[in-house]
């Protein structure tokens, strides 16, 4: 497959922004000492973006979208494998109680992907949307979290 030079462009455009809507959320989630960080965010974001761009790239005519719904099936399948790695149980020794810790991360892994795909897609609005829409769950619905 020739790529043209107009091709370069969109698809660095793409991959660039990919990694800024991952590594606004792992920045967020660095800041705040998680396992799933910055690099981690930005992986995940750029790998789902990689994935959605090869049904694109394969078949430009927009006209086979079938292959690019199972793709993007199968990222947001395969990213809750990641996230679970993120997701652990603790025992408090004093009540005997289960406390689970990491769902937040796990599911803010999930949206990266997400960022990552809508990226890739060429979807760059929604990805700033969505982008800043995480970052004000992750940062202001927490400092409302105690609250309720």
């Amino acid at each position: 497959m020739l790529l043209f030079s107009q091709d370069w462009l969109e698809i660095t455009i793409r991959l660039v922004s990919a990694i800024s809507f991952g590594a606004l959320i792992g920045w967020e989630r660095e800041i705040r000492n998680k396992a799933a960080g910055l690099r981690t965010h930005m992986l995940v974001s750029l790998g789902a973006a990689l994935f959605v761009l090869i049904p694109i790239m394969l078949s430009p005519n927009q006209q086979e979208y079938e292959a690019l719904s199972r793709t993007i099936q199968g990222v947001a399948t395969g990213i809750g494998f990641l996230g679970a790695g993120e997701i652990w149980r603790d025992t408090q020794p004093q009540t005997g109680k289960n406390q689970v810790h990491g769902l937040t991360s796990a599911a803010a892994i999930w949206v990266a992907a997400a960022l990552g795909a809508a990226a890739g897609c060429g979807l760059w609005q929604m990805g700033l949307v969505g982008g800043i829409l995480t970052l004000i769950v992750l940062r202001l619905v927490k400092k409302f979290e105690h609250y309720f």
